[in-house]
C-alpha cells in the first residue's frame, strides 16, 4: 500500500517512515524542507535499505496539492507531520501558524473526500489540554483555552478533521503526542533544528557538545518535587511505532468511530532536572545550567494516561528516559564528528 507521510524528512516524521517501511509499506515524503535537510533520506536508506518516493512542496499552496493527487491517485492512506511546531515561534508570528497548520490541512483533506475510502493519521499534540486540572491525563479531560497559537491550530485542525469525517469517507486517528525526545539506535535520523533549539533535550546535547554555553532552567518554584516543570518524555522509536499500529487500525477497519484520539506518552513524569540527571548519568559529565525565571506560557506539568492505547492500540512505550537520551546523545555525537 502507498502511504503519503507529509512532513516526512523531519523529526517524527523521518522516524515514522523508517518504520512503515520497516512493515512493508510503499512511501511518499512530501516535505518543503523548511525545518530540515536532504541528508535525512541518506539516514532513512541506510537504516532500511530502501530509498522512499521524496517530492519537495509547499502544503500551503492549493494547486500544488490537487496536481500531487491527480499524479498520486492511489494512495492509500495519509500520515500528516507538516507543521510549524515552536510554540514561542507562534506567539511572535501567529498567521504563518495559521496558514501553515491550517490551511495545507485543509487542502489535503478536500482532495481525500474525494476518495471512496481515506485513512488519516494527525499529529496532533497534549497541548490542546493547557494546563490539565487532574493527573495523569486521559483523553477526555477537557480541552482548555490554547496557551499559544501553536497550541491553538492543533485544537483547531481536531475539529476540522472531525467535522470533515462526519460528512465524508474519511476516518482518522488523532494522535495526541507528549514530549517525543531521542533517535534512531543507529544514530543514522534524529533531531535536528535549525538554528537554536526551541526543545530541551536537543539543547541539552548542544551544551553538553559545548555549541552552547549553558542551559537555562525556567522556572524552580514550580509545586513539583524538585521545583522545575514536568513533562511525559517518550522515545521517537516508540511515537513512530504507534503510528503504523493506528493506520494499520484505519486500513483494517477496526476503529470503532470515524473519528479517533489517542494520548502517546510513556505515562511517567519527569522534571527538567530529572532529564538533565539522565542525560548526565549517560553522558558521565556534568552539564552547565542555570536557573532563570519562568517561561511566559509554560504550564506546571502533563504526563500521560496511557490506558487507551495500550489496550485499544495495544501499544505500550518500551524504552526508558535514560534509553532515549543515550540515543539523542549517540545522534548528536555523530552530527558534530
Amino acid at each position: 500500500m502507498k502511504i503519503l507521510v507529509t512532513g516526512g524528512l523531519g523529526f517524527i516524521g523521518s522516524h515514522t517512515v523508517v518504520e512503515l517501511q520497516n512493515q512493508g509499506f510503499e512511501v511518499v515524503i512530501v516535505d518543503d524542507l523548511s525545518n530540515t535537510s536532504m541528508t535525512v533520506l541518506d539516514g532513512i536508506k541506510n537504516i532500511t535499505g530502501k530509498v522512499p518516493v521524496f517530492e519537495k512542496l509547499d502544503l500551503r499552496v492549493k494547486n500544488n496539492v490537487q496536481d500531487f493527487f491527480s499524479r498520486n491517485q492511489d494512495i492509500a492512506g495519509v500520515i500528516h507531520f507538516a507543521a510549524s511546531k515552536a510554540v514561542g515561534e507562534s506567539v511572535e508570528n501567529p498567521l504563518l501558524y495559521y496558514e501553515n497548520n491550517i490551511n495545507a490541512l485543509v487542502y489535503l483533506l478536500q482532495e481525500l473526500q474525494k476518495k471512496e475510502a481515506a485513512s488519516f493519521i494527525f499529529s496532533s499534540s497534549c497541548t490542546v489540554y493547557g494546563q490539565a486540572e487532574k493527573m495523569p491525563i486521559t483523553e477526555n479531560a477537557p480541552i482548555q483555552t490554547a496557551m499559544s497559537p501553536y497550541g491553538n491550530t492543533k485544537q483547531i485542525g481536531e475539529e476540522i478533521i472531525t467535522d470533515t469525517a462526519k460528512v465524508t469517507n474519511i476516518n482518522a486517528i488523532l494522535l495526541r503526542y507528549f514530549n517525543p525526545i531521542g533517535s534512531h539506535p543507529s544514530a543514522e535520523i534524529g533531531e535536528l533544528p535549525l538554528g537554536v533549539p526551541q526543545n530541551l533535550v536537543p539543547f541539552i546535547t548542544q551544551t553538553g557538545m559545548g555549541l552552547r554555553k549553558e542551559l537555562s532552567v525556567y522556572g524552580d518554584d514550580y509545586p513539583t518535587s524538585d521545583g522545575t516543570a514536568v513533562r511525559d518524555y517518550i522515545h521517537v522509536v516508540d511515537l513512530a511505532k504507534a503510528h503504523v499500529i493506528a493506520l494499520k487500525r484505519l486500513l483494517d477497519k477496526k476503529n470503532l468511530e470515524k473519528v479517533e484520539t489517542f494520548n502517546l506518552g510513556t505515562g511517567t513524569g519527569s522534571s527538567v532536572l530529572e532529564v538533565i540527571q539522565a542525560f548526565e548519568k549517560v553522558n558521565g559529565q556534568k552539564l552547565p545550567y542555570k536557573l532563570v525565571g519562568r517561561r511566559e506560557g509554560d504550564i506546571t506539568e502533563a504526563y500521560a494516561n496511557t490506558d487507551k492505547a495500550n489496550t485499544v492500540l495495544g501499544w505500550k512505550a518500551q524504552s526508558t528516559l535514560e534509553e532515549a537520551m543515550a540515543s539523542a546523545w549517540k545522534w548528536e555525537q555523530k552530527v558534530r564528528s
